[in-house]
């Protein structure tokens, strides 16, 4: 027959009960007869005092005894619950490191020169701290705590506009740092987003819902401002430029001029100084 409990099953056997109970209540009816034949043997002067005081002596050192037991079962059990709600069962889902958006003066006003690396080769990069300071202080601190680091450049645009879209962590698109700022910064008035460009992406028609997601302009693209202004532009692609080309060349995933790129297109890492 198979064993309907497993090895180390919390289940306590009934007899176990049974058998605790039993001795306890032996023990009291041991003590209680053996003072009534006490009594009786006073009164009577009947023999067998020996035997009764042989059998209180063994009740009461039962009661004692099953009593200790039961306080150590009762405390154990006591334990038991408050070590299960103070240290609950985990639930398996990870947590995400938390990212605070830095003060704007993380940028220092000035310019700032490094790479982001793309399939293990380096893109060259400039940023301008003294035209877009949030932008580039978020960009920077995230840099630095590996934010971007492995992740994927999930789209790609290869007609009316000529971006590559990344700095999403999900690769979906819809992913962030947590955090969100705005407004539009150092945006061209006349719309005009040369090759080489480096710029935030947002929601259309908001301008404080920039994040972590960036886009590099691969070809002179003219992309119109909406309610919320233009993009944010934090820095310019100083060489390189070909690694992002080259991706653009093998174009999407379905064919279309709007997808996820074909070459997959990973960050490796992003450093500046």
């Amino acid at each position: 027959m198979t064993n309907p409990y497993r090895p180390g099953s919390t289940r306590t056997n009934p007899l176990a009960i049974v058998s605790l109970i039993s001795a306890f209540v032996l023990s009291l009816v041991a003590v209680i007869t053996g003072h009534l034949a006490l009594r009786q043997i006073k009164r009577t002067g009947e023999g067998g005092r020996g035997l009764a005081i042989a059998g209180v002596t063994i009740g009461y050192a039962g009661l004692v005894a099953g009593t200790i037991v039961i306080a150590v079962l009762i405390s154990g059990s006591i334990a038991a619950v408050n070590d299960h709600i103070a240290k609950p069962e985990s639930s398996g889902a990870s947590t995400s490191e938390v990212y605070e958006l830095p003060s704007p003066s993380l940028a220092e006003n000035r310019d700032w020169t490094g790479t982001i690396t793309i399939n293990g080769q380096d893109v060259g990069v400039t940023l301008d701290g003294a035209a877009a300071p949030q932008a580039v202080s978020s960009f920077l601190a995230l840099g630095d705590e590996g934010f971007f680091d492995g992740t994927s450049c999930h789209r790609l645009v290869t007609e009316g506009i000529y971006v590559l879209q990344c700095g999403d962590p999900t690769g979906t698109g819809t992913g962030g740092p947590g955090y969100s700022y705005g407004p539009v910064e150092n945006a061209p008035k006349d719309d005009v987003y040369p090759a080489g460009t480096l710029a935030m992406a947002r929601i259309g028609g908001d301008g404080d819902s920039m994040g972590s997601q960036f886009f590099i302009v691969y070809d002179d693209s003219m992309i119109p401002s909406d309610a919320a202004g233009g993009y944010t532009v934090l820095g310019t692609i100083t060489s390189g430029l070909d690694v992002v080309t080259k991706i653009a060349d093998d174009g999407t995933k379905t064919g279309a001029s709007d997808g996820a790129p074909a070459d997959p297109a990973v960050i490796d890492g992003v450093s500046f100084e």
